[in-house]
Formats: C-alpha cells, sequence, structure tokens
C-alpha cells in the first residue's frame, strides 16, 4: 500500500510536465510548505528581496521565451514585489507569481502574516489573480494560471495560497491542457492593409519590443526592404526589434507627442507593429500625426489597440502578421529608398575629466564582445547607447517595460541564467546610472552565487540626471533629493563578492572591462562621468 499522495505532490508533478522547475524567490513562513523537500530536479534561485526576484525571473523569462515561476512571500512581501511586476505586465512576460497565506483556520481573523483581499492586491498588474477556495484546487488553479499567462498577450498571472493547502491529501495526477500561444490574424484584413501599404509613397515602419519578443526580428526586415521603408524604433523600447546599423534604420522616434509628430513629417502612411501608438514620457504638446498622414496598427493585444487615439488596428502575433504582409505588398520599386542615417560621434579632442557619457560609450564600443548582450538602465545617456553600441542581433537588448527603475541589475541576472539554460555563451554587460543601482543592488549577491558572467559598468554622475532635465522642462527649480553624494559602489560590490574596481579615463575602462569580460565572473566597474542634461 503506498503513502497517500498530497497537493504538493500533485503540484510538483505538473509543474514538471508544464517545464517549470526553476523557482525564483525570497522565502518566508507561509511560503514554507508549498517550498518543503524541494526535489532535487527543481532550481531555487534565491533573490534577496522580492523586486529583483521579479526582474530575474522576467528578464529569465524573455530569455528563454517561456514562462517562469516566482514564489513571494504574503502580503508585505507582494508588496515589494510590485514595482516589477508593473514592468513585467507591460513587457508581457508571462510570470506565474505565488504568495502564501496565512492558515485557513485563522485568516477570518486577520492574523499576523494574513493577506488581506489578497487577489486585490497585485491587480491591475497580472491578467488573473486568484486564491482557491478548497485545497484540492490548487493544482488546477496552477494549470489555468499557465494557461493564462502563456495566452497572447502574454503576462503576470498571481496565485495566492494558504500554507495549509499543500499537506492535504490529493489524488493525482493533475489535469494536463496544452494551449496556443500565439494567433494568426485576419487574411482579409492583412489583404487591406498590404492593399494600403502598396499605395503609399513614403511609408514608415515603427517596430516595436513584441516584434523581437515574438521572434519576428527576420521578418521585420523583410518587410522594410520591400517596403522600402525608413524603420523607427518605437518609443522607450524596451526591446530591440531592428538591426541598428540597416541602411534603412532612422533611429527612435523620440518621447512626446511633438517629437514623435515631428520625426513622422513627410510620410503618408505610418505602419507600427508591437508597439503602443505611442509611448509618451514628458509633456510637450504637439499633433500625434502630421496632417495627411495615416497609421496602421498590427499588435496581439486587444487592449493596446483599443488604447490608440489614432489609426487602424489589426489583431495578430507581429511575426505571423510580419510575415503574412511580406508575401502580401507591391515590392516598393517606384519609392525612393531613404537616405542612411548618419550617427554623430564627435570626441573631444582632449580627454574629459571626469569622462562625458559620450567617451564612456564610445570607448565601449572599441572592445564590444561579439554577441553581446546589453541590458540598460541609465536613462540619461541612452541616446549614446544606441549612437555607440547599436543593436544589430536579436535579443540582444532588453530595458524595463515600465520607467520604474531598479530592474536591470536583477534583470541581467536573469538573462545570465536563461543564456546558460540555452547553451548560450554571450556576455552579459548591464549599462547603469548610479542612483538606479542601488534600488536593487542585492542582486549582486545571486549574480555571484549563481557564478554569472555579467559585467556592471555602473556610471557615477553624482544625481539624478534624467530628473533634473525634467525639472528644467516643467520649471520647477529647488526640487531636492537629486544629488546622491558618497556613493562608494565599488566598496558595496566587493563586499557582495564582485570582482569591482573605479575607472577614471578611457583606457582604465577599457582594460578593466576586457579582463571582467575575459574573467567569466561578475564585474562592476564604476566610471565617474560628467552629469549631462538631455533634451526631452
Amino acid at each position: 500500500m503506498t503513502d497517500q499522495s498530497t497537493v504538493h505532490d500533485v503540484t510538483y508533478d505538473l509543474l514538471r510536465s508544464l517545464g517549470l522547475t526553476t523557482v525564483f524567490g525570497n522565502p518566508g513562513s507561509t511560503e514554507q510548505t508549498f517550498l518543503q523537500n524541494f526535489p532535487d530536479d527543481f532550481r531555487y534561485v534565491l533573490a534577496l528581496q522580492e523586486a529583483s526576484a521579479i526582474a530575474m525571473a522576467d528578464a529569465y523569462a524573455q530569455t528563454i521565451r517561456g514562462p517562469a515561476l516566482v514564489n513571494v512571500h504574503s502580503s508585505a512581501g507582494l508588496g515589494n514585489s510590485i514595482g516589477n511586476l508593473v514592468a513585467s505586465y507591460h513587457g508581457h512576460t508571462p510570470l506565474i507569481v505565488t504568495a502564501g497565506q496565512q492558515h485557513r483556520e485563522l485568516v477570518i481573523g486577520e492574523p499576523y502574516l494574513g493577506n488581506r483581499d489578497a487577489t486585490t492586491m497585485p491587480k491591475p498588474w497580472v491578467k488573473w489573480s486568484y486564491e482557491p477556495f478548497r485545497a484540492e484546487d490548487v493544482p488546477e488553479a496552477f494549470m489555468r494560471a499557465y494557461a493564462t499567462a502563456v495566452q497572447p498577450p502574454a503576462g503576470p498571472v498571481f496565485l495566492s495560497i494558504p500554507l495549509d493547502d499543500w499537506n492535504c491529501p490529493l489524488e493525482g495526477p493533475a489535469v494536463l491542457r496544452s494551449v496556443s500561444w500565439t494567433y494568426a490574424p485576419d487574411p482579409e484584413r492583412v489583404r487591406e492593409f498590404a492593399d494600403r501599404i502598396t499605395a503609399s509613397e513614403r511609408p514608415a515602419l515603427v517596430l516595436g519590443p513584441d516584434v523581437d519578443r515574438a521572434g519576428g526580428w527576420d521578418a521585420g526586415v523583410a518587410l522594410a526592404e520591400r517596403m522600402k521603408a525608413a524603420v523607427y524604433s518605437a518609443p522607450l523600447a524596451d526591446r530591440g526589434s531592428f538591426p541598428e546599423d540597416h541602411p534603412l534604420y532612422r533611429g527612435p522616434l523620440g518621447l512626446s507627442v511633438k517629437a514623435v509628430g515631428d520625426r513622422l513629417t513627410g510620410h503618408d502612411l505610418v505602419v507600427v507593429v508591437g508597439a503602443e501608438v505611442f509611448r509618451y514620457y514628458p509633456y510637450v504638446p504637439g499633433e500625434i500625426l502630421p496632417a495627411g498622414t495615416q497609421l496602421l496598427q498590427v499588435t496581439q493585444d486587444p487592449a493596446t489597440a483599443s488604447a490608440a487615439r489614432v489609426g487602424d488596428s489589426l489583431l495578430g502575433d507581429p511575426r505571423l502578421t510580419l510575415e503574412a504582409l511580406a508575401e502580401s505588398v507591391g515590392d516598393g520599386a517606384g519609392r525612393v529608398q531613404p537616405e542612411p542615417m548618419t550617427r554623430p560621434r564627435d570626441l573631444p579632442k582632449t580627454q574629459s575629466s571626469p569622462l562625458t557619457p559620450t567617451e564612456v560609450y564610445a570607448a565601449l564600443s572599441t572592445v564590444r564582445p561579439e554577441h553581446a548582450v546589453f541590458v540598460n538602465e541609465s536613462t540619461s545617456t541612452m541616446t549614446e547607447h544606441a549612437q555607440w553600441l547599436p543593436t544589430v542581433e536579436p535579443e540582444s537588448f532588453f530595458a524595463t517595460a515600465s520607467g520604474g527603475i531598479g530592474w536591470a541589475l536583477p534583470a541581467a541576472v536573469g538573462v545570465a541564467l536563461g543564456d546558460r539554460e540555452r547553451g548560450l555563451g554571450r556576455p552579459v554587460v548591464a549599462l547603469i546610472g548610479d542612483g538606479s543601482f542601488q534600488y536593487s543592488i542585492q542582486g549582486l549577491w545571486t549574480a555571484v552565487q549563481q557564478r554569472l558572467p555579467i559585467v556592471y559598468v555602473v556610471m557615477r554622475n553624482h544625481e539624478y540626471s534624467i530628473l533634473k532635465s525634467f525639472a528644467d522642462l516643467e520649471k520647477t527649480p529647488g526640487v531636492p533629493g537629486l544629488d546622491l553624494p558618497g556613493l562608494d559602489i565599488a566598496t558595496l560590490a566587493r563586499g557582495f563578492g564582485c570582482r569591482s574596481v573605479d575607472v577614471e579615463d578611457t583606457a582604465e575602462l577599457e582594460k578593466e572591462f576586457t579582463a571582467a569580460v575575459d574573467s567569466g565572473s561578475t564585474s562592476v566597474i564604476v566610471v565617474t562621468t560628467a552629469p549631462q542634461k538631455i533634451s526631452l
């Protein structure tokens, strides 16, 4: 006679079948019944704070092109995680986020560590939020969570599970289902869009982050070349979706209504694929589209299509739709190919002290490793990144999708873990500002413990530069809290076990960066840079 199986047994068997054998998390008392007797064929990736656990899982899921499982602590732990959960939601990342709940016998009395209104807390930043009414419903809840997370538009889901559910007896196995991760566009709508593209005289193609997420890089190139269209990056893109050294590439659109509208002047048709219409940052009034310009949007997210303030939409997987359009549009033979974009790369004759961001990126461009993947959270230097370190391969640029900071440091851990699982040996380079670095510095510990080959380049300008630029734009002088004196980042990094160094000039930077890449370990290079104002 065999021992009675439990909710714990049946659920772990289901997780195995779904390939969810890596758990990112930070354990608490209400999660220990889930984690008890942790199986040898599962991997637990410990983060020292819940927001870092979410960011690691987010980038890991994007890198392996599949869902990831996160386990955080009840109530306050879930609260810690929500900042980066926002990024996962905007980035369409399929995460299954679980948190423990207090014992069912205690919940009615509002116990310590009970999660009041547990399913409400993570909203609106999850697609589905649920706490099973019965212990025996836990495996089925996981199956539904998986199906909801991966179906388009993909995104995070949340389960709250009382701690006493896991040891309840339950006959298995759980019902295992398969679901589709993509859907094709309506053929008639594709033909209509293709006819309008063919008829246009000077079209623009805007490729957003969901193109790269969908594996649509090559399809985007094929459509652009067939159209002979100028190609722009979507505003504030968190993934690169087109080779930025391609002759058709014209750079990013800009950050404001006015900037985007001005950039699109002269185009009679704008085709936006895998992006919002449009994602703005500062409020600078202007026209969404120039007079006489029409817009077509392709997205797999009905909410994104509904939120567009102009244009006509087509729902479908970005890759499948790009492929269908490339087969249907005319070849653009009568169009004049856009002039290639020029990249201003002027450097001062004498090296600055401290270095300018331009000098830092120029130095990194000379020692850029082949097939490197970049994770960027230096908001005030994104222009320099695009000029000197253009994205030239798919799945090689990552940034936060939400605008909140504290994502990139742990996200680099997720990318490196995902690459290791896929058998890739790409160097992972994270470019982060000194302010952003402090939000999740504890993520360094996980990188070191996992022996990950990540090079963090921290640009220390002793301030929140982007916010000072906003203060100028918004005419708000005297804002406190924008300076960051006294941060010894290299010493902090060494305390977590990193190889760490301060550098002051480009020769040191190039030498230390090369050594860091060659070391194959987690390294932190701190570069003192001059503050700069950016144009918003």
